[in-house]
């Protein structure tokens, strides 16, 4: 998601750093701990402006959440959102998706979210995709035995090379949907890109798979 630069942005993040984790590296391994509980951990990778994080911390209050993203603009707004909820199951991180493992130990995330991730279209930008095996083997080693990651996109072009990466890489596809909207789905929270993509009538993807 890119949006314009705002003003004060860095500084909004920097005043809330109950919610804006300051050197998540020292996280590592300690989550639990920064929580000050024993539940499920979920993280989205790419939160945009966390309409999805807030949604699903909200409806599943006995699972923690944490939001992800490099940019510091998108992150702010997402802060916003966690800061009107009222959610404390909520914790946000401006860091870079590739390097996860910086800030995660082995297996502690419970379960990993990609909403409406860039499709990176050409094929020489293929290994910026966040379903590129080498993203692959970053979650594969946060996430537990058998871990899932739960994907959505309006791209088709995305989702069928995202279908294959997964497959390729050994992964079981739990389940498949090729129009979320128009399935029997029950509590999808709808991501600010979603919401805008359904109104214009674009099918909706998603998929679950298992390492």
């Amino acid at each position: 998601m890119r949006v314009r630069k705002r003003k004060g942005a860095e500084e909004h993040l920097a005043n809330h750093p109950h919610y804006v984790i300051v050197n998540p590296e020292n996280a590592k391994g300690k989550w639990q701990e920064i929580f000050g509980n024993d539940k499920p951990i979920h993280i989205e990778v790419g939160s945009g402006k966390g309409a999805f994080i807030t949604g699903m911390a909200l409806q599943n209050p006995d699972i923690n959440y944490i939001g992800i993203d490099i940019q510091v603009s998108v992150l702010s707004y997402a802060l916003d959102k966690v800061l009107a909820s009222g959610a404390e199951n909520i914790r946000l991180l401006q860091v870079d998706g590739s390097s996860l493992t910086n800030y995660f130990a082995d297996g502690e995330i419970n379960l990993l979210y990609l909403n409406f991730s860039d499709p990176w279209p050409k094929k020489k930008h293929a290994k910026r995709r966040l379903t590129y095996k080498t993203f692959l083997d970053t979650y594969k080693q946060i996430l537990p035995e058998h871990g899932e990651i739960h994907f959505k996109t309006d791209n088709r072009g995305l989702f069928e090379y995202s279908l294959a990466s997964f497959s390729q890489y050994g992964m079981v596809l739990k389940q498949v949907w090729l129009n979320l909207h128009a399935s029997d789905f029950q509590g999808n929270v709808m991501t600010e890109y979603e919401k805008k993509f359904s109104n214009k009538g674009q099918v909706i993807y998603r998929v679950e798979a298992r390492f």
